[in-house]
């Protein structure tokens, strides 16, 4: 794939599949291919819109498109698992929106599928290949801010939200923690590794699902990770890595920045820049581009085994919390 375009597919028609089919275009050799959904109407409207070259009305037809390489799974979270094993099956690479699923045992399952069949499986969390997140990464890991001792991180939406809303309804996954609080678990796991501890607390809804969240991690090395998830205010939506030498704030749209300021003890606080058009995520396009060009079947920026530690940690939150979601 090194001298030819990478042909996309996308399923699903929503606002997510729009906002990451805006953003193909600014990636170099990526090729609007053809959009799948449940219903002919939709794929070729969304088709149409967004300029990609055929639609298909079921996904198994996606799937089966000789002419696509990779696919990127849009649907709300308890449809990922089936469209995604639908694209593995057809022998296609895939990049599943997060989280990858409801649980870490359908996660498992797709992992294992996608080795068994030797095919790309990338989540899609956008933040970790966001080109200000890598550089901080960078900087956390050669010290610039001496151990880290701290993560604090939010994501809040202005609700309310009705009681119909994808949100508030269990059989989709509803819930502030698998849509939103992913973000802050991913930066806590980013920077800290998985918790040694974990202690979580939930107003529900009367649907069952959580909408005002949190969450205390501990670790062995003696750091603390802070993080909360809300449907029911707009919080800051910032996040703060403290270590002993420092600190480095994102600032609100931390899971999309464009910049952070980095905190030296004893030295002037300085802003870092990231200037890129788009919404940002042509960056986890771009990783799944590079890694089938080199053959991988797995993405280093988002690896299988970091997928999956999330799940396992999230399964652990809701259980705390008490969410429970119907067999899908």
């Amino acid at each position: 794939m090194t001298e030819k375009n990478v042909r996309w597919g996308i399923l699903g028609t929503g606002g997510i599949a729009s906002t990451f089919a805006a953003d193909l275009p600014l990636v170099p050799g990526a090729e609007l291919a053809a959009v799948g959904s449940r219903t002919s109407a939709a794929a070729a409207a969304f088709a149409e819109r967004h300029g990609f070259a055929r639609s298909h009305g079921s996904w198994a037809e996606l799937a089966a498109d000789p002419e696509v390489d990779v696919i990127y799974v849009a649907t709300p979270h308890a449809y990922h698992f089936a469209a995604a094993m639908v694209c593995l099956a057809g022998g296609k690479a895939v990049l599943c929106e997060k989280p990858m699923t409801l649980d870490l045992a359908s996660s498992a399952e797709l992992v294992r599928e996608a080795r068994a069949r030797g095919l790309f499986l990338m989540e899609a969390m956008w933040m970790r290949c966001n080109p200000a997140v890598r550089r901080i990464l960078e900087l956390v890991t050669d010290g610039a801010i001496g151990e880290v001792t701290s993560v604090q991180a939010d994501f809040g939406l202005q609700g309310p939200f009705e009681a119909t809303h994808r949100l508030r309804d269990p059989a989709l996954g509803g819930g502030a923690l698998l849509d939103l609080g992913v973000y802050p678990l991913n930066l806590a796991e980013l920077i800290l590794g998985p918790p040694a501890s974990v202690q979580s607390w939930a107003r529900l809804t009367p649907e069952g699902v959580d909408d005002n969240t949190g969450m205390l991690l501990g670790y062995a090395s003696g750091a603390v990770a802070a993080l909360t998830c809300s449907l029911v205010g707009e919080t800051r939506n910032a996040a703060s890595i403290t270590g002993t030498l420092g600190r480095i704030d994102l600032p609100p749209g931390f899971f999309v920045p464009r910049s952070f300021v980095l905190n030296r003890v004893g030295a002037e606080a300085e802003e870092v820049g990231f200037d890129f058009p788009g919404h940002g995520y042509q960056f986890e396009a771009m990783e799944v581009q590079r890694c089938l060009a080199e053959g991988l079947t797995e993405s280093p920026l988002m690896p299988h085994q970091t997928t999956l530690d999330l799940m396992k940690l999230m399964d652990e939150i809701r259980a705390q919390l008490g969410v429970v979601y119907p067999p899908t």
